[in-house]
């Protein structure tokens, strides 16, 4: 299992690729990035804050339920911070696992709870106007499949 918060843009292919390597007992791994979603055509960029030390505490104990779970071969998860423009990735989870159905859930159950319980806060720039990006009842309700 890795975790990995930073500000710095990552290469996905490399990623993914060294992620899946050398994983020869695994018949499935599943990989998800999160993108800067410019909804309304209008946004400037995004910024998301950390607190370092307790967000990687957290992304770690959401892992670790995402391992013991399912049964994962391993588990990756990147989430950066700072300020990104419209397009740029946000955060890619990983999953390897025996058969698709674990590495399937596992990422999914990863991806809602980075959602909705991972310690960052996104403000969106638009125009010439900022705001904090609020929760949304769905991401919330998301949770309850778990």
């Amino acid at each position: 299992m890795r975790i990995v918060v930073q500000d710095a843009p990552f290469d996905f292919g490399a990623e993914a690729a060294g992620f899946a390597a050398g994983r020869h007992d695994m018949g499935a791994i599943v990989t998800f990035t999160g993108v800067v979603r410019d909804v309304d055509g209008g946004l400037n960029a995004m910024e998301i804050e950390h607190y370092p030390g307790m967000t990687e505490k957290a992304l770690e104990k959401i892992a670790a339920e995402a391992m013991d779970r399912w049964s994962l071969g391993d588990a990756l998860v990147i989430h950066r911070y700072g300020r990104m423009e419209a397009g740029e990735q946000i955060m890619m989870v990983a999953t390897a696992a025996r058969h698709r159905k674990d590495a399937f859930e596992a990422a999914e159950y990863l991806m809602d709870y980075l959602k909705s319980r991972a310690p960052f806060w996104k403000k969106e720039f638009v125009g010439d106007e900022t705001g904090w990006v609020a929760a949304r009842d769905e991401d919330e309700a998301a949770l309850d499949r778990w």
